[in-house]
């Protein structure tokens, strides 16, 4: 939930600094077309220049989730507190750094979005409310039907369980806009300490284990997932070489 408001906290900044969305690329692609075709070509660089370089933060996130360095998702919350960092200082310098301040925070956010794919067994976006809205609809809607989950992790893990979980992820993400509309007003650039912090603190502090990075983690569920079927395949070859 954290980092859902953080999410949030950083799109309402580059919203209000920027004029422009640095998570929220939906949007971005919108104003990309709707510029492009009124023939305001200028006014589409800043939402482009915004998926491109999300697009290339997400790269680099997933590169580095499965690479195979110790504490990855440690590592990916460090780079993200130092590319804010680089995008309040520059941003200080005035509004000809616009474009650098757009493409930095929006890599950041593009890393940001990879370091928590999932919760538990359940698919969640911090940075594309879309998405996770979409899934609360349809959790409710199963539930209203009594369509059971088809990956349950337990008795309390229920459709209405998700369909939870997900709003709560929209509701952090709402407060963080919240907050930093509220404070931009007072702390203008500055507002970006705060995100700055807790996600130093995220790397320094967070729990991962220390063996073994999140692309391994994902690699290690899966071979947990299909040792129950290696092991049945395996005893029904050992039956029919017994009876051979």
């Amino acid at each position: 939930m954290c980092l859902a408001l953080i999410a949030g906290y950083v799109d309402a900044y580059g919203l209000s600094a920027f004029g422009t969305y640095v998570s929220f690329m939906s949007g971005n692609t919108t104003q990309v077309g709707s510029m492009t075709g009124r023939g305001r070509l200028v006014e589409a660089v800043p939402p482009a220049l915004a998926i491109l370089f999300f697009v290339c933060g997400s790269c680099a996130g997933t590169y580095l989730t499965h690479s195979r360095l110790r504490h990855s998702r440690r590592l990916l919350f460090g780079v993200v507190a130092a590319l804010l960092a680089a995008t309040a200082a520059v941003s200080r310098f005035g509004p000809a750094e616009v474009t650098a301040g757009i493409a930095t925070i929006s890599f950041s956010m593009g890393i940001m979005n990879t370091t928590l794919p999932r919760i538990g067994a359940e698919s969640v976006s911090l940075t594309f409310m879309t998405g996770d809205l979409n899934r609360i609809g349809s959790h409710v809607a199963l539930a209203f039907k009594g369509v059971p989950l088809p990956d349950t992790q337990g008795p309390w893990d229920t459709q209405l369980h998700r369909a939870g979980l997900l709003a709560s992820l929209w509701g952090s993400f709402l407060i963080g806009a919240l907050i930093s509309a509220a404070m931009i007003s007072h702390l203008g650039v500055w507002v970006l300490v705060l995100p700055c912090l807790i996600l130093v603190a995220l790397a320094l502090f967070s729990a991962s284990p220390p063996s073994q990075s999140v692309g391994e983690q994902h690699l290690s569920a899966a071979e947990c997932a299909e040792r129950p079927t290696t092991l049945l395949r395996h005893t029904s070859d050992q039956v029919v070489q017994t009876r051979k």
